[in-house]
């Protein structure tokens, strides 16, 4: 590794926060050299040499179409030519109108109006709070609460965090500071096993009770993310939008994770052949090229809010509508429509259940479960971190694992011999006892 890259990887482990890392004993980070396709080029932290490794992560759920996609590049490059940037306020560009036309048509019926914000926790912030002033506005000015079930995840600012599971979640330390909303138990029956109507009592019994104090019901629809990777029934769903009726309660669909094709579904809310009242959109929307948001509601919603006592929506970041994050949404968005993402997905699926399945009886694995594609080992010890990343790099692959969870969403685009040898570092890796820590 060049001394270059040395002195910068020592002020970013001195000086950089990264993700849920400690500061006085951080994990190590690999420098990203270039990146292309499937694959990144790590330096540094013992490698000898530029190392090119498949990135089973997508970065993060977001980078569909693998990265440096010429079609992306050349669609920010025309728009920072134009303006990277202007006030939403009183101003508009062809960039977020065209955004906005593409996300009414691709949605589920009936969310009409569109809200564009600068990151997924930002979208649920948004939808919070379009909620508690839809029933403000209606004279209801009690209902501000919120029922979710447990093992969900919504972001990490303070609306975000009051609605992520209480107990497992990641935000236990601010419990004495976040509003306190209502949960429900998280729906136990697998997305490919019976219904049975005993899954939603306990959300039948919160609602029962506290619907009158109760805005809406946010959850994510039939795939729990970084609460746990959990795969649900969609009539669970489609009994969640018929009880939101019942009680007039809203439903807000956070589709951040599995949005544009995940769960193999363009929304997962599709499953169920739902749609929500409220509809939150990140990570994929622009490829993972820049950080773009959207939350979409109902055009009920909408005007309520508009008639109610502000006679306005309250709130307008600075950054709203970022013509080069809207610009690289609409390449995003036409390269999905017009290529055969659903039969990408499907292969995808088939071969994550044809090499992971049968991990289910491997001694270190309590799970192992696919949709769409998604490929989810559940192991029975957590990893350690610093050793299962090192294994994995050895074997040419980039897995991001947590506590017990070994996930993969490869990008679309990967070919068949990229995705089995994904699959195959992960089969080897589980093997080594030492990427646990059993004690």
């Amino acid at each position: 590794m060049n001394k270059k890259y040395t002195e910068l990887l020592r002020f970013d482990q001195n000086h950089l926060w990264h993700p849920y890392t400690s500061m006085t004993q951080p994990l190590a980070s690999y420098m990203v050299e270039s990146a292309e396709g499937v694959y990144l080029t790590l330096c540094g932290q013992g490698l000898d040499k530029p190392t090119k490794v498949i990135d089973g992560m997508s970065s993060w759920w977001s980078v569909v179409h693998g990265y440096n996609h010429p079609i992306i590049n050349n669609a920010i490059k025309t728009q920072v030519d134009k303006f990277s940037h202007v006030m939403f306020g009183g101003l508009t560009h062809e960039a977020a109108i065209e955004l906005g036309q593409k996300l009414v048509d691709m949605t589920p019926d009936g969310l009409d109006k569109v809200f564009l914000a600068d990151s997924g926790s930002v979208a649920v912030e948004v939808a919070m709070k379009m909620a508690i002033q839809y029933q403000h506005s209606l004279g209801k000015a009690n209902k501000a609460k919120f029922i979710t079930i447990k093992n969900g995840y919504h972001g990490d600012t303070f609306a975000a965090m009051s609605v992520c599971d209480p107990v497992n979640g990641m935000h236990q330390l601010f419990s004495g500071f976040i509003a306190k909303n209502v949960f429900a138990d998280a729906p136990q029956i697998g997305f490919d096993q019976r219904w049975d109507d005993s899954d939603i009592a306990s959300l039948k019994q919160q609602l029962d009770e506290h619907h009158e104090s109760i805005a809406a019901l946010i959850l994510e629809p039939v795939v729990q993310g970084a609460g746990g990777m959990r795969f649900y029934h969609p009539e669970y769903l489609r009994q969640c939008r018929a009880l939101c009726d019942q009680y007039g309660i809203l439903l807000i669909a956070d589709e951040i994770a599995t949005g544009f094709g995940r769960t193999g579904k363009l929304f997962a809310c599709e499953h169920a052949n739902i749609s929500p009242d409220i509809m939150c959109l990140g990570k994929a929307i622009t490829g993972g090229y820049m950080t773009l948001a959207a939350t979409l509601c109902s055009a009920d919603v909408a005007n309520t809010i508009s008639e109610g006592d502000a006679g306005v929506f309250m709130h307008g970041p600075t950054f709203m509508g970022n013509p080069l994050a809207c610009a690289a949404a609409n390449a995003s968005l036409d390269i999905l429509m017009t290529t055969d993402w659903q039969t990408k997905v499907q292969h995808i699926e088939a071969s994550l259940k044809q090499a992971l399945l049968p991990l289910n009886d491997h001694a270190n694995v309590a799970n192992a479960r696919v949709l769409g594609a998604i490929g989810v080992i559940e192991a029975n010890y957590p990893v350690d971190m610093a050793i299962i990343q090192q294994k994995f790099i050895e074997h040419g692959v980039w897995i991001r694992p947590f506590g017990k969870l070994i996930y993969i969403m490869p990008p679309f685009v990967i070919s068949d011999q990229q995705l089995a040898q994904l699959t195959k570092a992960l089969c080897q890796v589980i093997d080594d006892d030492a990427v646990f820590n059993k004690g």
